[in-house]
């Protein structure tokens, strides 16, 4: 991952080949985010430290609902607002992101720092990888600036196919 100020784009290894160790994905994502929380003075309950272990289960973005899903295996009755109320201080605390336009969460691979959320997500696997690229981000201020708007709340979204789904396992 890149430092931040530099303009090597960062990510999380979503597209990365099979020998991609997830559960060590999984256990530095709880173990971030028990750090980051305690020194915040934040409560990270079981259930929102639940919540942000299912969201890590893999790469692929989860809905609300499919949380629900999976709680309930655990043998978890929770209700809606248990859940958005989860996401919504997970959000709050920089350790997931909302991607509006498949309407699912995926957990933040640069909690421990402020940036805009870029994501790279395949519509075929369903995987997304963060990437923190400070040009993008400077391009966007710069745009904005030059027009007199003033940014509120940015994620880049951008959806296509990753070099494992396209043919030959090439680029698209």
């Amino acid at each position: 991952m890149a430092r931040s100020g530099s303009t090597k784009p960062a990510g999380m290894p979503a597209f990365v080949g099979a020998r991609h160790d997830h559960g060590q994905c999984v256990r530095t994502a709880l173990g971030e985010a028990v750090r980051l929380c305690a020194e915040r003075g934040a409560r990270l309950t079981a259930i929102r430290r639940r919540v942000l272990e299912l969201v890590w289960r893999s790469h692929e973005p989860v809905g609300a609902y499919d949380l629900l899903a999976l709680l309930a295996r655990d043998g978890r009755r929770a209700q809606p607002p248990v859940v958005y109320r989860a996401l919504d201080f997970l959000r709050d605390q920089g350790l997931v992101h909302r991607l509006a336009s498949i309407n699912a969460y995926v957990g933040c691979a640069l909690p421990s720092r402020p940036h805009v959320g870029q994501f790279l997500i395949c519509r075929d696997c369903g995987n997304a990888a963060e990437i923190d690229d400070k040009r993008v981000t400077n391009a966007l201020a710069s745009s904005a600036d030059r027009l007199g708007f003033a940014i509120g709340d940015v994620a880049i979204e951008a959806s296509g196919v990753c070099a494992r789904c396209a043919p030959g396992h090439g680029r698209p």
